[in-house]
């Protein structure tokens, strides 16, 4: 089995992106914590938004859906479970929740991943939930043409509990002794994690559920009012390219984890900023033709419905359009395109 060692990280030269990177989010998380101090009350849509997306966007990555409208309402505990893909929702929403509230009481250990990986299945009959894999595993590509091809293989089921502790316990001694700067060390194990990929099932819903307690533990507590899962889900192919980038070597340590460092970095630094102009808009109470126009002047160059949908959560897609369509007569913006591919830009 592969060694593990983090402390490595402490000595090696990071480029000056994956610096930048590091030093935009500090500043970003010291303004959100003026933000939180002055207006807290403003805060508590946006939690519940966040929620209802994270779950809804975790899910859908990996080909569980339904419904909008029955995500709010299993999200929001109005409703039980239909069928399978709702219970795998639920469970979402359950381990979700317990982060949130719980974060600071749950610590990085392979019992404690565990027994958030059974909770992830609490409303199924899954034999192997809270347990590591009992199968080899592998991480493959579908094609069109009906190809599939193996992009990656993960430990070996007897390799499996070793290897998680061994990243738990390296990443409590680098961050516990303040060796390395939390965020490497975050994507440094959640990387690790996903190549392991410990469980017959639910690994990329569990990395995405430690990605955001990590952060919550350190100090970043952006996702949750932003979603981190809809930014990645947003950009899915650039998450998995990253991941494929990094896994190359990684069996036997020559992995670069730097595509993986900046592709988290980015989504994280993309969610504070995007947190900075939501908060802007529930600042203040505004019409919804006003929250459009003002999410609109956020966006440089082109945008979509959904860049705006995205600043604006609370307001469903038929407004948004209307919105629109009433800026493009008073002549604030400009509509190109037809159907799918159709962007809008300010003129003034």
């Amino acid at each position: 089995m592969r060694d593990f060692n983090y402390s490595l990280l402490k000595d090696r030269l990071w480029d000056h992106e994956v610096i930048e990177y590091i030093g935009a989010i500090y500043k970003e998380a010291g303004k959100q914590e003026l933000y939180l101090k002055q207006r807290p009350e403003k805060l508590e849509k946006l939690v519940e938004i966040a929620k209802i997306q994270s779950t809804e966007a975790s899910n859908a990555i990996e080909g569980i859906v339904t419904t909008s409208t029955r995500i709010k309402q299993l999200v929001e505990e109005k409703t039980t479970p239909r069928n399978r893909d709702e219970k795998e929702i639920a469970g979402y929403r359950d381990v979700l929740g317990i982060i949130h509230e719980s974060f600071d009481a749950i610590p990085i250990t392979q019992n404690y991943i565990l027994q958030l990986h059974k909770i992830l299945y609490n409303h199924l009959a899954n034999p192997m939930a809270g347990k590591t894999k009992n199968v080899q595993n592998y991480i493959s590509a579908s094609y069109p043409d009906g190809r599939e091809e193996i992009l990656f293989t993960p430990l070996a089921p007897y390799e499996t509990s070793e290897a998680l502790d061994r990243i738990c316990m390296e990443y409590n001694r680098v961050i516990g002794n303040a060796e390395v700067e939390p965020l490497i060390a975050i994507p440094v194990f959640i990387h690790d994690f996903l190549c392991i990929h410990p469980f017959n099932d639910g690994n990329g819903r569990m990395s995405r559920l430690l990605t955001t307690l990590l952060l919550y533990r350190n100090g970043f507590y952006v996702g949750k009012y932003i979603s981190l899962e809809a930014k990645i889900a947003k950009n899915k192919d650039l998450y998995y390219d990253a991941l494929g980038e990094s896994q190359t070597g990684w069996h036997e340590g020559r992995e670069d984890p730097v595509p993986f460092i900046k592709y988290l970095l980015g989504t994280i630094l993309s969610a504070y900023r995007d947190f900075e102009d939501r908060f802007a808009l529930v600042e203040t109470k505004l019409t919804t033709l006003e929250m459009v126009r003002r999410a609109t002047k956020y966006k440089v160059g082109r945008f979509t419905k959904q860049d705006i949908r995205e600043l604006c959560p609370s307001i469903s897609d038929s407004s948004i359009e209307g919105a629109f369509r009433k800026l493009v007569e008073e002549g604030e913006i400009k509509r190109e395109g037809q159907g799918k591919s159709i962007t809008y830009y300010r003129l003034k």
